[in-house]
């Protein structure tokens, strides 16, 4: 009996090694799919219009709620013309010691943006876009373990003065994956 006393916690440690994941992260909870999201101008608009986009909530009013990541506006850029994305700091909302909300334009193909990196947004400027345009979106820290949550989004529209976003964003912290069902990264 007491051989068996000696080696149950050399059991326990084994069994929690053998199912530990290598990331340290707990499982996913939430499926990553895609939707369709609408974000009105900050100009030209309606007060009431969402002109906000919140990783994980999509559109949300600014006039109500300052917790979002970034801002449309149809008179952005003076030297373009074009609309442009508004990360917070650009309108001058405080975020504290949090990493700041941002945007990085990519390349590829929508379905082929598979994870989003931690560093390389644009926080500090206005991001002019255009049609078929795709970007990753960095949120602020919104997850308990001290790390922001990432979204895809691709500009599929523009229409009365909003903009229309195809989006798939992981709200679970921790995982920076990007395709559709339960992230394994």
């Amino acid at each position: 009996m007491p051989t068996i006393r000696r080696l149950l916690p050399l059991l326990a440690l084994s069994a929690a090694a053998a199912c530990s994941d290598n990331d340290n992260l707990p499982d996913p909870t939430q499926e990553n799919f895609v939707d369709t999201v609408t974000v009105g101008s900050l100009t030209d608009t309606p007060i009431t219009t969402a002109s906000g986009y919140r990783v994980g909530s999509g559109a949300v009013r600014t006039d109500r709620d300052p917790d979002f990541d970034f801002a449309y506006d149809i008179q952005g850029d003076p030297a373009t013309g074009a609309p442009v994305i508004l990360p917070l700091v650009v309108l001058g909302i405080d975020i504290g010691n949090s990493a700041a909300p941002g945007v990085m334009r990519r390349e590829e193909a929508f379905d082929a943006i598979e994870a989003a990196p931690s560093n390389g947004y644009v926080t500090e400027e206005a991001v002019p876009v255009a049609l078929g345009e795709r970007y990753i979106v960095r949120s602020r820290v919104r997850c308990s373990i001290g790390v922001p949550i990432y979204a895809k989004v691709e500009i599929i529209g523009f229409e009365d003065n909003s903009l229309v976003l195809k989006v798939l964003a992981n709200t679970n912290c921790g995982y920076r994956g990007l395709e559709p069902g339960f992230p394994d990264r």
